[in-house]
């Protein structure tokens, strides 16, 4: 037994992260042809890299945060972008632009609001709710940005070798 004190959410989530050696996921759709989820890619090799029982509920946040931005990003078009919108509030929405942690337990947003204006917002991982929203792109002189991709740019080296679907090790 520990005096370590831990939220509901942290309870739950320590409870549920260690499936096997990789964290567990799952969906279920109604439409049997729904675009792949990010529950059901591949787990990219460097997020296993490190023990889930070293990173932080804030690292472990950040780091679904993104693989759930990459997989809404590639099934936009070239004329959309993701932006995030708030529930409960009247902030409208933030056009991604960047994504940060800090340990143990808070989460970063940075981007614009619809008026270009920056934005930031701060977040306790035990109040994260995130809504991905596709929003027109903005200018044509550019092609849309796609966040989740830069975020993640060194993940892409292939699924973890314990992973279902992947090829075994040699």
């Amino acid at each position: 037994m520990t005096d370590e004190i831990k939220t509901s959410a942290e309870a739950m989530e320590a409870a549920v992260l260690p499936c096997g050696a990789l964290p567990c996921a799952g969906v279920s759709h109604a439409d049997p042809d729904a675009a792949p989820t990010a529950e059901q890619q591949p787990l990219p090799a460097a997020l296993s890299r490190q023990p889930a029982a070293e990173k932080s509920e804030a690292q472990w946040a950040y780091e679904r945060l993104i693989l759930y931005i990459r997989n809404f990003e590639s099934q936009l078009d070239a004329t959309h972008e993701v932006a995030m919108g708030f529930a409960g509030s009247d902030a409208g929405v933030l056009r991604i632009e960047g994504l940060g942690y800090f340990d143990p337990d808070l989460i970063t947003f940075y981007g614009r609001d619809e008026d270009g204006t920056r934005m930031q917002l701060v977040q306790h991982v035990s109040q994260l709710n995130m809504v991905l929203r596709a929003v027109p792109h903005q200018t044509q002189e550019s092609p849309a940005r796609r966040i989740g991709f830069r975020l993640a740019k060194d993940w892409d080296e292939g699924p973890h070798p314990l992973q279902e679907g992947a090829d075994s090790p040699a």
